[in-house]
């Protein structure tokens, strides 16, 4: 599941318990990612599930589920 594995990368690289990270959660404001962490984060979801983020579609991004939603619909291509 994708939400799962990005669960374990986020926890792993910010340092926050897996059951703290939610579909909802804020990467920012809830879990207390600075933007290195979400660049970084970015990063290692584009290598885990070969796919490219756009800048654009990057910045729109504020929730787990929103990475999430955008892997899966980049997986269905």
């Amino acid at each position: 599941m994708v939400f799962e594995k990005i669960k374990k990368m986020l926890a792993a690289q910010i340092n926050v318990a897996e059951d703290l990270i939610k579909p909802e959660s804020d990467i920012i404001n809830d879990l207390g990612a600075d933007s290195l962490d979400v660049v970084e984060m970015l990063m290692a979801v584009e290598s885990e599930f070969n796919v490219t983020i756009p800048d654009e579609v990057a910045m729109e991004m504020k929730t787990i589920q929103d990475v999430v939603n955008f892997i899966e619909k980049e997986q269905k291509k």
